[in-house]
């Protein structure tokens, strides 16, 4: 909720056609987050399609940093180029207004990250909010104030207590000014106050003295009026409010680094006192207090709220067996999506695991230090998926991390020697990835392990095709498959399912590069009816694919529009950047085969803006790029080259997620 402010707002705006780095300062909960919040979406200094927001809060270290940046900004880098060359790169010539949002506890990594940007990047302004300044040279500073007591601050208390159903009494309004003064006019502080109105008046909440918790004691003490005290008494007044079992659950949900549904906070927090019917109760309690945000339907602690349960739950001794238990927790998640990966629920776990990024990289971080063999195995089940939906560089790290730490041999140690592969070859590294394809080879055939075959025979299939040889892979694909036939490979578990499935799709991409045009297309019917039998999407979305290929080589441009936008659905339903990229790709060649020079263009200035956030040119097989150029140079012709260059100029600047919806069979944005 905002209100007032509308000096600082104008200030602000003022100050960014000015200076190139404004930082928001000032004590917790004063509302540093919302100013700039408000800021982006009244549209004061860009549009919001040239604004990034990256939720710093997230980080537990500085490690991630520059990924977590990059992925604020729309990237989903396939390139082995640190991520801070990434982010200059695709900024550029750019003008682009940047907010890090809660920078204090990275703030010498966020330090250099800035001096860097705004070196590399001459049209980018930056927004920070932190505790502390960044003392950058040509930092302009706003030191954000508390609200006006009499007028601002009563009206977001009013609003507030008013929105959760807890009016003040008619005789209590007179004290509303009282108790914002009392509160120094903290916006947090007095939301958390409006919450408490549910269980007491205003003049119950004067009464109560400020306080702090004091570690290593079992009570709370009172403490003179401090401006920084007044945040910690509004806690603690919550705290105090909170049944047995809302504190409890408000200091074992401290733990969670992202958003959280009632399921993970069931699954995660119940136990002792706290049955799973308690803990939907306590959290709808802690919602109406105010302690627990909601927002889109699910939950969130503010950064503030979450060291506070966090103390306690220090206290309370349960500090390492709840981070324990926050990592097994996430590293059973890994296991059901890996367990049902070919069957409808594939889509939805590509989800959870792109929310749920910054709670899995807490959890490795904590098995790293508690359960190195955990640790390979959460690394090895959640980098594929990070791989394919843009956090390419930080399933290296992990992958390279626990695989230095993990001594142990077996086939969660050859798996991850191929997921690690998997990310080098798909950055265009071919030369490591391919080493390691060999490695994984080796492996497989000492330990006779026909599903490490099979994926080892996929990460060597796949750097052959990226090369240009086909030949090979096909013989690759086909003795592995062969060996997996013989072995009843095809009928076990998922693990082994999901490595014939893959390399049956890479098979086709062989096939039709070796011109196998009829077999390729006969397989890759069979193979994606197997797919929409199971409700698969990745599969899928590979064979649709290759038949968009297939029928732009015979030159049925119906067929080919049809394949391309079904591969843009599946694509879309799992959030793969790049698979969408290269769907566009073949949808601007299919207009081009059906005549359509406009739609063409449009569909090839969308792709571009994502092979900008990829951070490749265009890919995909080589045997493909003749068509892509073929559709262009024809599109060109059917309606001028100039014209061609606008649409597809206007296409790379327009909203992306209105560009997908047109291309999925909508209407033209433009």
């Amino acid at each position: 909720m905002f209100v007032g402010r509308e000096h600082e707002l104008a200030e602000l705006q003022a100050a960014l056609k000015i200076n190139r780095l404004v930082t928001l300062t000032g004590v917790a909960g004063v509302g540093k987050t919302r100013l700039a919040r408000q800021l982006v979406d009244l549209g004061l200094v860009s549009a919001a399609e040239d604004s990034c927001w990256a939720d710093l809060w997230q980080l537990r270290d500085e490690g991630l940093l520059a990924a977590l940046v990059a992925d604020a900004c729309g990237l989903s880098d396939h390139t082995p180029r640190m991520p801070v060359d990434v982010i200059c790169d695709w900024i550029g010539d750019r003008e682009l207004l940047l907010v890090l949002d809660s920078c204090e506890h990275v703030l010498t990594a966020c330090r250099s990250l800035v001096q860097v940007l705004l070196e590399k990047c001459p049209h980018l302004r930056v927004v920070a909010t932190s505790r502390e300044l960044l003392h950058l040279d040509d930092e302009f500073v706003t030191v954000v104030q508390p609200l006006p007591c009499a007028t601002d601050a009563a009206e977001l208390f009013l609003r507030r207590a008013t929105e959760s159903g807890h009016v003040p009494a008619p005789g209590d309004l007179n004290q509303v000014t009282e108790l914002c003064a009392y509160l120094d006019g903290l916006p947090l502080a007095l939301e958390l106050a409006a919450g408490a109105m549910r269980h007491c008046g205003i003049e119950d909440l004067l009464r109560r003295p400020r306080h702090e918790l004091s570690r290593g004691e079992d009570e709370v003490r009172p403490l003179a009026p401090r401006r920084h005290d007044v945040l910690r008494t509004a806690l603690g007044w919550s705290h105090e409010l909170c049944t047995p079992a809302e504190r409890l659950l408000w200091a074992r949900l401290s733990v969670v680094h992202g958003h959280f549904d009632e399921a993970v906070a069931v699954a995660l927090c119940s136990g002792g006192p706290l049955s799973g019917f308690d803990v939907g109760r306590a959290l709808a309690g802690l919602v109406d207090k105010s302690v627990v945000t909601r927002r889109h339907g699910r939950f969130l602690l503010l950064d503030t709220v979450r060291e506070y349960g966090r103390l306690w739950l220090s206290e309370l001794g349960e500090l390492d067996a709840m981070a324990s238990r926050h990592a097994s927790f996430f590293l059973t998640q890994a296991r059901q999506a890996d367990a049902t990966w070919t069957s409808a629920e594939q889509t939805g776990w590509y989800r959870t695991i792109k929310e749920a990024h910054p709670d899995l990289c807490a959890a490795l971080d904590h098995l790293l230090a508690h359960d190195v063999d955990a640790a390979l195995e959460l690394a090895t089940l959640t980098g594929f998926y990070w791989t394919c939906c843009g956090h390419a560089h930080t399933a290296q790290l992990y992958l390279s991390r626990t695989l230095n730490a993990c001594v142990s041999q077996g086939p969660m140690r050859q798996r991850a020697v191929w997921a690690l592969g998997l990310t080098h070859l798909l950055q265009g590294n071919h030369a490591t990835g391919t080493h390691l394809a060999r490695q994984c080879l080796e492996n497989a055939r000492v330990t006779e392990d026909a599903t490490a075959l099979l994926r080892a025979a996929y990460l060597q299939a796949m750097s052959d095709l990226l090369q240009g040889n086909p030949r090979p892979s096909l013989d690759f694909l086909e003795h592995a498959l062969r060996n997996a036939e013989a072995h009843g490979t095809d009928t076990g578990d998922e693990p082994a399912r999901q490595a014939v499935m893959m390399c049956r799709m890479l098979r086709l991409f062989a096939l039709t590069g070796l011109g196998e045009l009829e077999e390729s297309r006969e397989s890759a019917m069979v193979l994606r009816a197997e797919c929409v039998a199971m409700g698969e999407h990745w599969i899928r979305s590979y064979a649709d694919y290759q038949m968009c290929v297939i029928a732009l080589r015979a030159q049925d441009g119906e067929l080919s529009l049809k394949y391309a936008r079904s591969m843009l659905h599946a694509k879309q339903r799992i959030g793969d950047t790049f698979g969408i990229a290269l769907g566009l790709d073949m949808l601007a060649a299919a207009f081009s085969a059906n005549g359509n020079g406009l739609s063409a263009a449009l569909a090839s200035g969308a792709g571009q803006r994502l092979w900008d956030a990829v951070g490749h040119p265009q890919r995909g097989a080589p045997d493909v790029a003749p068509l892509r150029e073929a559709g262009e140079a024809m599109a060109r012709r059917l309606v001028g080259a100039g014209t061609y260059e606008s649409y597809r100029s206007e296409a790379a600047h327009a909203d992306p997620g209105e560009m997908l919806a047109w291309a999925a069979g909508g209407e033209p944005p433009l």
